[in-house]
């Protein structure tokens, strides 16, 4: 077992992790080939050591001990159309609309998960997961008027699953330590840089798990713990190039709260799951001011599965997070601009930030997937997942629009070894 957590520990550092957007708001759908061809589904239905995240109840499906490396290849593709014309405000005169792409088009995403039966009643793993992200890049100096914006987080959980199993029911706890990193950073109005380069944070959580198992049926439960991180000199440097400095003060950034419902039937060769999870932006620091609201996930998925191979499809919906904010609604703030560029207010403020730097807007989700097994100690998973384009506008500074569309792509892989 520990010569196992070394190597799972040693991929998971050596892949690392870059910024992405992750569909769910900026969760990932599901970590895991296995469960990412089945559109996220994992509350209800086992996928061996991968449910180390999922659900950490459902490693008591494991024989004996199973570890399993994936990786996802994310493709995000985010333009943005922004217009601000000043043209006609005296004393200014220009006009800084324009249309681009982002940059941050392709990333790396890691998961290493190792789940063992220790006794009859007792199992316990180890994973370290790449969970959540966001990112844009709009650097290109000529597309000013997305102020040449770079946002990048990242999260990595590494979890040690705790679970206990009897009479078919099976709870289990996880203890999370987590990582995160925050940068942001962009040009102004007045064509100064704003940010603080990058921050870093290590803060601890837990998962909760529960299934219950009877003639074919799995139901599953869980529950992710908000944890807060902060990020020195990140939100407030962002903040301040447009409200001033020390008008805004925060610097957390939470991973929000969690709580889901699953289940799963399977007979014979067949399997069908549905998932549902509340996630509580909302009440996350950090997200909150920015007004994200809580999202409700529904995740159905099919597996065929026989003794040489597997195929798997999945559906994932949940509604954006952002959505626009009413102008005047949040009171005045001050641009430092004439009339009638100065006539914004928090709520154009919120709009520009969450559509240009975190537009967290895809919300359908189509997977396939699948699994060759080369023998009984190891199989390989592929799946692939797409996010159709998503078009969103709204009014930010001086009641002038702004535009993204966004769509998704990502593949995944992964290989499995029994023990």
């Amino acid at each position: 077992m520990k010569k196992t957590i070394k190597l799972a520990v040693a991929a998971a550092l050596a892949l690392g992790a870059t910024s992405a957007f992750a569909t769910n708001g900026a969760n990932l759908i599901g970590v895991g080939a296995k469960a990412r061809g089945m559109g996220g589904v994992g509350i209800g239905v086992s996928h061996g050591a991968e449910s180390t995240l999922a659900n950490p109840a459902l490693i008591t499906s494991v024989k004996d001990t199973e570890i399993s490396f994936a990786g996802t290849i994310f493709m995000p593709n985010v333009k943005n159309n922004n217009t601000v014309d000043f043209t006609q405000v005296p004393g200014l005169g220009f006009d800084l609309s324009s249309e681009a792409t982002s940059e941050a088009n392709m990333n790396v995403i890691p998961s290493v998960s190792i789940a063992s039966k220790i006794t009859e009643n007792f199992y316990m793993g180890v994973g370290i997961w790449g969970t959540a992200g966001m990112g844009v890049d709009f650097r290109d100096t000529a597309n000013t008027g997305q102020f040449n914006m770079v946002t990048n987080l990242q999260i990595m959980q590494f979890g040690l699953p705790l679970a206990y199993k009897t009479n078919g029911v099976s709870v289990a706890v996880t203890p999370v330590l987590q990582y995160g990193s925050l940068d942001m950073n962009y040009n102004g109005l007045d064509g100064n840089g704003v940010g603080a380069g990058v921050a870093q944070d290590l803060q601890f959580g837990y998962n909760l798990g529960l299934a219950y198992e009877i003639k074919g049926f799995t139901v599953g439960a869980t529950y992710k713990s908000q944890i807060d991180m902060n990020y020195d000199d990140q939100l407030s440097s962002a903040m301040a190039g447009f409200l001033g400095a020390g008008a805004y003060t925060n610097e957390q950034l939470s991973t929000p709260a969690e709580i889901g419902l699953g289940i799963g039937y399977t007979t014979g060769e067949h399997t069908i799951g549905f998932d549902y999870k509340n996630i509580a932006w909302s009440s996350a620091k950090g997200y909150e001011d920015f007004k994200w609201k809580d999202q409700n996930v529904y995740a159905i998925g099919y597996e065929f599965a026989t003794k040489s191979w597997a195929l798997r499809a999945g559906y994932n919906y949940s509604e954006s997070p952002i959505e626009e904010q009413q102008l005047g609604t949040m009171g005045s703030f001050s641009t430092g601009l004439p009339s009638p560029a100065d006539n914004g207010d928090t709520a154009g403020l919120i709009n520009a930030l969450n559509l240009l730097g975190f537009p967290a807007t895809v919300e359908s989700h189509i997977t396939l997937g699948g699994t060759y097994n080369v023998n009984e100690k190891t199989s390989f998973d592929l799946a692939f997942a797409y996010a159709p384009e998503t078009t969103n506008t709204f009014d930010h500074f001086a009641a002038q629009p702004m535009t993204v569309k966004h769509s998704q792509t990502s593949v995944s892989a992964g290989v499995n070894f029994a023990f």
